[in-house]
């Protein structure tokens, strides 16, 4: 049976988990200097796989430049953008054991599996320490069937603060819309964003008195719940003191919102929101998860009837159903692109201060043993990574390998995230950053 104490542990342990533990205190750190590393990053990963096949030019199997190349028909919205594009091939993720899907594991680098919890915290995660100062340090939003987002609309299944500690992802545009801008909205979602604000500080005082004749060992757990909603409260306070910054970002709200025809509407709606809060400077880390890290998803707006499940078991070389999926997934990453390049920073835009890091929490396919996990990056960061080039692995790495490279960029000096010493041993065959990927 479901009680009070039940429920209340719950709500503040995912507002807790989605925010992460310590709220940042403004945007001015968006702006400061990295020392030429990535100011942002991105993350966008698609369920069920991404085969090769669907992004390595036809015949290029040796790494090489693509400016003669001519994308695959999935990816081609991303043909003017060649220039801005790493394709990287044979790097795996075979210690993750991703079968239907690596979840946290996928970002993390470690074993994951249904209902296995976070064995550490992953790589957006750990970015986002690294980077510029935000008043949220890090997003997540994961689109599924509309069915599945309305009835589950926050899920954690990829990302993560630490061992046993997931981060939510949101799935209804309109929480996620009202946690962000409900303080400069008017109307309707200003009332419910009061209304929810006001519940909320109410929970965190009624927490805090009921933790204080609890158990020590008992008292401490309480006080995680606690601390969630504090976080909560918090990142609320902070963005009404920006209210005015806020206006010029904020989406407008039309019908998708509150009565999208499909589940794309919705995705769409999402993306926006990732791309403000972006642009706004709230955050510098966004993870995107389509199928939301599961072996779900739909994506009817497209013309596609089949969903789930059934969607991993058709191949997806030329077939049009994955066609339409990632040639949605290309425009998503070009609608991204197009709007952080329109925003000036420093002596460029920042576009050109910003990392995408595209690929999928399921290696190449969904049944599959990680053996080859191809990854697209967009962006070079000034001059930091490669583009307009295709790689080809010659040597065993696995994605840890990259996740490694990308802290190193972000200005944290290690040798490897996530894999020991004797798991280097079996299933890496080189050591420290992916020198293939840096100019």
């Amino acid at each position: 049976m479901l009680n009070r104490r039940t429920a209340l542990k719950g709500l503040a342990a995912g507002v807790g988990a989605a925010f992460g533990t310590s709220m940042l205190p403004g945007l001015a750190g968006a702006a400061k200097s990295t020392g030429g590393g990535p100011k942002r990053i991105i993350f966008f990963l698609q369920n069920q796989g991404f085969d090769p096949k669907t992004c390595v030019p036809a015949g290029m199997t040796s790494s090489g430049s693509l400016a003669k190349a001519v994308l695959p028909e999935p990816i081609s919205p991303l043909e003017p953008f060649k220039d801005r594009l790493h394709i990287v091939n044979g790097l795996h993720g075979t210690h993750t054991s991703p079968s239907h899907s690596a979840f946290f594991g996928a970002l993390g680098g470690y074993r994951g599996g249904d209902g296995v919890p976070p064995s550490a915290s992953t790589i957006d995660y750990e970015l986002s320490k690294e980077l510029p100062e935000t008043l949220l340090p890090h997003l997540c939003i994961g689109m599924d069937s509309i069915e599945n987002m309305t009835t589950k609309p926050t899920v954690a299944n990829l990302s993560a603060s630490g061992a046993g500690q997931p981060i939510f992802m949101y799935s209804d545009p309109n929480q996620l819309y009202q946690t962000l801008y409900g303080g400069i909205s008017t109307g309707a979602i200003r009332q419910q964003h009061e209304a929810r604000s006001s519940v909320m500080t109410q929970i965190e005082q009624l927490a805090a008195a009921k933790g204080e004749a609890l158990p020590t060992a008992d008292g401490q757990r309480y006080g995680q719940y606690v601390q969630g909603f504090r976080d909560v409260n918090g990142l609320r306070d902070r963005l009404d003191t920006v209210s005015d910054h806020l206006r010029k970002f904020a989406p407008k709200v039309d019908d998708r919102y509150t009565n999208p025809e499909f589940e794309t509407d919705w995705h769409d709606c999402l993306l926006d929101l990732g791309i403000s809060s972006l642009t706004s400077g709230i955050t510098n880390t966004l993870t995107i998860g389509s199928g939301r890290g599961e072996i779900f998803g739909a994506w009817k707006g497209l013309g596609v009837e089949q969903q789930g499940h059934n969607l991993g078991h058709m191949k997806q070389p030329d077939n049009p159903i994955w066609i339409k999926i990632r040639q949605y997934n290309s425009r998503m990453l070009v609608r991204m692109m197009e709007t952080l390049e329109s925003v000036p920073e420093g002596s460029g835009t920042m576009m050109d201060n910003t990392l995408i890091v595209y690929t999928s929490n399921n290696a190449d396919s969904q049944h599959t043993s990680g053996a080859n996990w191809p990854v697209m990056l967009l962006g070079n960061c000034g001059g930091i990574f490669k583009t307009g080039c295709f790689t080809q692995m010659d040597t065993k790495r696995p994605i840890n390998a990259l996740y490694t490279t990308l802290l190193n960029v972000a200005g944290r000096n290690v040798d490897d995230f996530n894999m020991t010493e004797q798991l280097a041993k079996k299933f890496d065959s080189g050591s420290g950053p992916l020198r293939e990927v840096l100019a």
